[in-house]
């Protein structure tokens, strides 16, 4: 039987069980040897990350070929207009081409999220919003560049879902088995 973990990945932590340069990664919260993270989030996000020791597991999960749904919560500086929503719905042009379609809606603040550390930075003059994108590729910081092509650049990115599987419950450095 495979195993199966899910980790909220801490802000400012690697996706990867070692680095040569001292900086935190997942062995600093996952005390389990031979599994392996199915995908991977960016140092500067935080979230949901799905570890197995099944290769043919991990790469059915992680592999855009299979357009298994992620769920992110973006909070962006600035307000979403319809327009920028529609464009994210469609798809945007990013420099290595169009994105699949994406869910794309504004929520409120989740009532269940953590403070993080360092803060966002927060400008007085310019309002904030969290946005829920649903995606189903995965290129490299995605969200981050949709999001600014429609003038909404991304100050906090939690991804939220994997397929069935959702953070609820887990704090930031937890996790628990599948």
């Amino acid at each position: 039987m495979a195993r199966l973990i899910l980790l909220n990945k801490p802000y400012d932590m690697l996706c990867q069980f070692t680095d040569g340069e001292g900086r935190a990664t997942l062995a600093d919260v996952l005390p389990v040897k031979g599994v392996y993270a199915a995908g991977r989030l960016d140092r500067d996000s935080e979230g949901l990350v799905v570890l197995t020791d099944d290769g043919r597991l991990q790469a059915r999960i992680a592999d855009p070929r299979h357009k298994l749904e992620k769920t992110y919560l973006a909070q962006v500086e600035g307000r979403p207009g319809p327009e920028a929503l529609a464009a994210l719905g469609k798809g945007v042009m990013l420099k290595d081409g169009m994105t699949l379609p994406a869910g794309a809606r504004m929520v409120d603040t989740p009532v269940w999220l953590w403070p993080r550390d360092p803060p966002i930075r927060v400008r007085k003059t310019v309002p904030d919003a969290w946005l829920e994108l649903t995606l189903r590729e995965g290129r490299n910081r995605q969200v981050r560049r949709m999001c600014a092509a429609v003038g909404l650049p991304c100050l906090r990115l939690i991804r939220w879902r994997v397929g069935d599987w959702t953070l609820d419950g887990l704090s930031p450095g937890g996790w628990r088995e599948a």
